[in-house]
């Protein structure tokens, strides 16, 4: 296992999934709240599938020490220190709007991130792969009884 990167709440690793034997990014959280778990969690398992968004592959826990880790997709991701000067526009174009779709698909899902950063875009260069990572942020609109950017107010406003 390689450390790849450390945050507020977590320390990130490079390793193996286990059951395909894959490379797969292990993001190793410090003591926070369950509940805070729990939700990134499901937040995670619901936007499954959706575009760019990075795949939770799976949940487990340290016997010994109880410590949760979430289990991502790898992906070989340049510095973005590096990349971002070496885009082309149409790079830039492409890049923002695969990122717009991720965002997209999150709203439409009631889910806003709230930590867009270039630290959690993960772009491939190779093969122009762009993932949005790190959802500790989040935001579950339903849960605070609102619709994706004021749905709800639009509809009782027609009334």
């Amino acid at each position: 296992m390689r450390k790849v990167g450390r945050g507020k709440y977590s320390e990130v690793f490079e390793g193996v999934h286990s059951p395909t034997g894959e490379r797969c990014v292990i993001k190793i959280l410090k003591p926070v709240k369950k509940k805070k778990i729990k939700r990134e969690i499901k937040i995670l398992q619901n936007l499954c599938g959706g575009p760019n968004v990075i795949s939770l592959l799976d949940c487990v826990r340290d016997p010994a020490s109880k410590t949760p880790s979430l289990v991502f997709e790898h992906v070989a991701a340049a510095d973005f220190k590096v990349l971002y000067p070496t885009l082309s526009d149409a790079d830039v174009r492409f890049y923002i709007y695969e990122l717009l779709k991720a965002l997209d698909f999150c709203h439409s899902r009631g889910v806003m991130h709230r930590d867009v950063k270039p630290h959690n875009v993960m772009i491939d260069p190779v093969k122009k792969q762009l993932r949005l990572i790190d959802w500790g942020e989040l935001e579950d609109l339903e849960r605070r009884g609102m619709r994706s950017f004021g749905r709800k107010k639009n509809a009782e406003r027609k009334k």
